[in-house]
C-alpha cells in the first residue's frame, strides 16, 4: 500500500475477551463464574493434574461459586464420536459454562461440544466438505478457552478441527463465528514443562500460520500487522525455548510464542491459510502424525514450491514482495536487500529452522512413494483456496518426497 492509496475494505469478526500474561490462570475462576454456575471442564490427559494446577483450579472454581457439572478428557486429536460421546452424556447436566483447558486438541473438543449442548446435533452434519454437511443454526454455551500449548492459536478461533483417521479418514473444521470463545485466558506459565519436540510442533505449526496468513489472497490490513508482529514474536523466541527449555530466557521466550500463537489463531481465523495446511489435514487423517510436525515438514517446501510458481507464472504478484518482506524479517536482512535474495533468505532460514529444531520427516510416519498420491488427492480443501499460486499435483507431490 502505497502512501496515495486508500485503505482496503476489510471485515473483521469476533475474537475473544483476550487475558494474556504470566498469572493469569489464577483469574479463570472468577472469568468463568461470569458465564454461569455449572461447568463442564474439557481438559487432555494428566498434564493439568499433574502439575498441581488441576487441584487449585477446582478450588478457585469453588469458591468463585461454580460447580462441576461434569469433566471430559481429550487424550488425541479428537473425533467426531468423542464430541458427540461427550454431547450425549453431558447434555442433560444444567451445565452452563463450558472451560477447555488444555492444547489445540483440547479446545477445539471444548469448541464443538459447547457448540452443540443445546441442540444434541451430532458434529458430522456439520463437518465441511462431508456429504450433507448444513450450516450450524444452534446457540453455543458460553465456553472460556485456556491454552496450554503454544501452536494452534485454538483459543481465538471460530474453527473446531476434528479427525477421523484411517481409510477413508478425514480431518474437517466445525466452523461458525458463534463459536468463537467468550474468553481466552492466555497464561505463558502454563507452557512450562514442554519438551523440545511438543516446542517444535507446536512453534512452527504457529510459524505456518502466521506465515501463510500473511501471504493468503484473503489478506487484509488488519491481520498483516497481526502476522508480522507474531513473526517477530516466534523469531525472538522458538529457537531459544527450544534450546533451552527451562533455561534463564525461558520465560521470556514462553510468552513471546504464547503470544505468537494467539495472534496466528486470529489471524488464520479471518485470512485463511495455505499449501501447508492443505497438505497437511490429509497427512493427519492418514498418518498418526501431529499437526504441528506436518506443517514444520513441509513448511520450507511450500514456501519454496510459491515462489517458483509465481516467479515462473506470475512475476508481478503482489505475492512475492510480500515473500521477500517475510524474509528479510524472519532472515534478519537490511530492508535494502533485493527482493530475490530476501526471498531465498526466506526459504533458508525455515530450512534451517527446520533442521535446528528437529522435526522429523514423513517417513518416519509411514508416508513413502506409494502414499504421495493419495495424499495429494485429498489436499484441495478450504485451506489451498487461498494459497498465493494453484500448485500442480507434481509439485506437490515433489515438495512431499523432499520432506520424506
Amino acid at each position: 500500500m502505497t502512501p496515495s492509496e486508500p485503505v482496503p475494505s476489510f471485515a473483521l469478526g469476533r475474537i475473544p475477551r483476550i487475558t494474556f500474561g504470566a498469572g493469569t490462570f489464577d483469574r479463570v475462576p472468577g472469568i468463568t463464574a461470569g458465564h454461569g454456575s455449572r461447568v463442564l471442564l474439557v481438559t487432555g490427559g494428566r498434564s493439568l493434574a499433574a502439575s498441581g494446577r488441576r487441584a487449585a483450579l477446582l478450588a478457585g472454581l469453588a469458591q468463585a461459586g461454580v460447580a462441576l457439572a461434569g469433566e471430559v478428557a481429550v487424550t488425541d486429536e479428537p473425533s467426531p464420536e468423542v464430541v458427540d460421546g461427550a454431547v450425549a452424556a453431558h447434555r442433560g447436566g444444567g451445565v452452563e459454562v463450558v472451560l477447555g483447558v488444555g492444547g489445540g486438541a483440547v479446545l477445539d473438543a471444548a469448541k464443538a461440544i459447547a457448540g452443540l449442548l443445546r441442540t444434541g446435533e451430532s458434529v458430522v452434519g456439520h463437518l465441511e466438505g462431508l456429504p450433507g454437511a448444513r450450516p450450524f443454526d444452534g446457540d453455543p454455551i458460553p465456553l472460556v478457552a485456556v491454552p496450554t500449548t503454544a501452536g494452534t492459536g485454538s483459543e481465538a478461533t471460530r474453527n473446531a478441527v476434528l479427525t477421523r483417521r484411517g481409510p477413508g479418514g478425514y480431518k474437517r473444521s466445525f466452523r461458525d463465528e458463534r463459536l468463537v470463545a467468550a474468553d481466552a485466558v492466555v497464561d505463558p506459565d502454563l507452557l512450562a514443562g514442554a519438551g523440545p519436540l511438543r516446542i517444535a510442533a507446536n512453534g512452527m505449526d504457529a510459524v505456518t500460520q502466521l506465515l501463510e496468513s500473511y501471504v493468503s489472497t484473503k489478506a487484509m490490513p488488519v491481520t498483516d500487522a497481526l502476522a508480522l508482529a507474531g513473526l517477530e514474536a516466534a523469531r525472538n523466541g522458538l529457537l531459544d525455548w527450544h534450546a533451552e527449555p527451562e533455561g534463564p530466557r525461558a520465560p521470556a521466550a514462553r510468552s513471546r510464542m504464547a503470544y505468537a500463537a494467539l495472534l496466528s489463531g486470529i489471524c488464520l481465523a479471518h485470512a485463511g491459510l495455505g499449501g501447508v495446511h492443505g497438505l497437511a489435514s490429509p497427512l493427519g487423517a492418514q498418518l498418526p502424525i501431529a499437526h504441528g510436525v506436518a506443517c514444520g515438514t513441509t513448511l520450507a517446501g511450500i514456501t519454496a514450491a510459491n515462489i517458483a510458481a509465481l516467479e515462473a507464472r506470475d512475476p508481478g504478484s503482489p505475492s512475492l514482495h510480500r515473500y521477500a518482506a517475510l524474509g528479510r524479517l524472519l532472515a534478519r536482512l537490511p530492508d535494502t536487500t533485493r527482493d530475490h535474495e530476501a526471498r531465498a533468505g526466506l526459504v533458508g532460514t525455515l530450512r534451517d529452522w527446520t533442521a535446528r529444531l528437529a522435526i522429523p520427516g514423513l517417513a518416519t510416519f509411514g508416508l513413502d512413494e506409494d502414499g504421495i498420491a493419495a495424499v495429494v488427492a485429498d489436499a484441495r480443501g478450504s485451506s489451498m483456496k487461498t494459497n498465493p499460486v494453484t500448485l500442480t499435483d507434481e509439485e506437490l507431490a515433489t515438495v512431499l518426497r523432499a520432506a520424506l
